[in-house]
């Protein structure tokens, strides 16, 4: 008996100590884990005959590690996530707008997100004031739903405007919003237009046939056979005209017009619209008016490129300093904004083009390895981030903050143009099957979620997207 005590005690004995082993063990892994992650890590963007820019352009953002995704391939080295949390206090507002504020929380959570400091002049372009600017038709409606108004009155609009700004930032939106955006308090009061109130309205606008072509907003449609805008244009047109032939026959007796009757009496529709279909709803439609707009142009600006012309005009084949010079003037214009992956095609074929106008025949972006993704604002130092060409919104996450989407972060190669006449980009056949934009066989990233903290931000005012 008490041999088999004996036996019993050391076998809990080595079950114990084998237990502690175990526990070690897995701890010790995990603190090579970190110290691994928190080595520096190095990826070249160009091509490797390029010599990296002496100006310290490709440096990453200073930040630290926080959550790592998951990526299919171990092997690789795993960019780390970048936590933005915002600074959320409770807002000083005036008290003098007569709005309840909480009915629209949600929408204002999204809105405050999509333009968090520091992000909001970072994604001006693509979401941060489309999607203000949309706030600010969909307020103009919820003002004004228990009245027979579209606007908000003039005595109170610069009150309403403020009480909003504040809020925002008091949620985590930049306070620079306004300004990023050109947005202002008369975006809610119908301006110039002669039409203000739901009756006069209704009698002048084929409402049934304006609600049925906008609810609901197909984002695959919209852009290339438009159902819902030339809808709102109609009834924009109808509203405005007694005003447009004011203005007109002021204009002919020589007296100046500074007043947008057309864009104000558009904000009037809208304002209908969020009276009548669910917030949400109308607030997707706007934002995919905003895409449909956006996607059409680059956003980038882009100095004459002397330097790049000089070093690279009668190359036939991979060139050091060509290619060093075109990296180092690519590095500049990736700090501007995150673009989206069709901006970053017309953006590559205008560039191009200035090239070729300079002399530059050969196909240099296939040279030096210069992808799409090297147009938008590079993350880490390691990879650009394309956003996707529908609407999209900043993300807020217990975990890890403030953060987006990424829908290409793959090497696909920057499309040379095949001249250096610049026309007019269009990707909506004929058929209404719109052309697949390229895709990797292997995502590295496929998750493709991001986070920012702080890098340079470049301010830029923006017309209304939606105007």
């Amino acid at each position: 008996m008490d041999c088999f005590q004996t036996v019993s005690h050391l076998k809990g004995s080595l079950c114990h100590q084998l237990l502690l082993f175990i526990i070690w063990l897995s701890s010790f892994q995990e603190l090579v884990a970190v110290k691994t992650l928190l080595e520096p890590i190095h990826i070249s963007s160009m091509s490797e005959l390029a010599s990296s820019p002496s100006s310290g352009l490709f440096e990453p953002i200073e930040i630290s590690p926080s959550v790592i995704p998951h990526y299919p391939n171990p092997v690789e080295p795993l960019p780390p996530m970048y936590p933005v949390f915002p600074n959320r206090y409770e807002p000083n507002i005036t008290g003098k707008c007569p709005v309840n504020f909480s009915l629209m929380s949600s929408l204002m959570d999204k809105t405050a997100s999509d333009c968090a400091d520091p992000l909001a002049a970072l994604l001006r372009n693509v979401i941060c004031c489309p999607q203000i600017s949309s706030f600010l038709h969909l307020f103009q409606g919820f003002y004004s739903k228990n009245s027979d108004k579209l606007v908000v009155q003039d005595a109170v609009a610069n009150y309403c405007f403020t009480d909003i700004i504040s809020i925002l930032a008091s949620r985590g939106a930049d306070s620079n919003v306004p300004t990023i955006c050109s947005v202002k308090s008369s975006n809610l009061t119908g301006g110039s237009c002669p039409v203000k109130d739901v009756v006069t309205f209704e009698k002048t606008v084929n409402t049934s046939k304006l609600l049925e072509a906008c609810s609901p907003v197909d984002p695959l449609k919209e852009c290339c056979r438009p159902v819902c805008q030339p809808a709102i244009m109609e009834a924009t047109l109808k509203i405005s005209g007694r005003q447009l032939m004011m203005d007109e026959n002021k204009n002919m007796v020589g007296e100046l017009n500074h007043s947008d009757p057309l864009a104000d009496c558009k904000g009037v529709v809208y304002s209908y619209l969020s009276r009548k279909l669910p917030l949400d709803d109308v607030n997707y439609a706007l934002r995919i008016f905003s895409t449909c707009k956006v996607n059409k142009v680059c956003p980038l600006n882009f100095t004459q490129p002397s330097e790049v012309i000089e070093a690279c005009r009668n190359v036939a084949a991979p060139s050091p300093s060509c290619c060093s010079s075109l990296n180092t003037y690519i590095a500049g214009i990736q700090k501007q904004m995150l673009i989206t992956n069709r901006q970053a095609i017309i953006c590559a074929t205008v560039f191009g083009s200035m090239l070729r106008k300079g002399g530059i025949m050969t196909n240099i972006y296939e040279l030096c390895d210069v992808d799409l993704k090297d147009f938008s604002m590079q993350v880490y130092g390691q990879a650009g981030c394309l956003l996707r060409s529908l609407p999209d919104d900043v993300y807020f996450d217990n975990a890890t903050g403030v953060g987006l989407l990424c829908d290409l972060t793959d090497n696909i190669a920057a499309p040379w143009p095949s001249s250096s006449s610049m026309s007019a980009m269009s990707f909506c056949a004929p058929e209404m099957s719109l052309p697949a934009l390229p895709t990797s066989q292997t995502l590295k990233n496929p998750d493709g979620w991001w986070g920012f903290l702080h890098p340079n931000l470049t301010q830029r005012n923006l017309e209304d997207p939606m105007s």
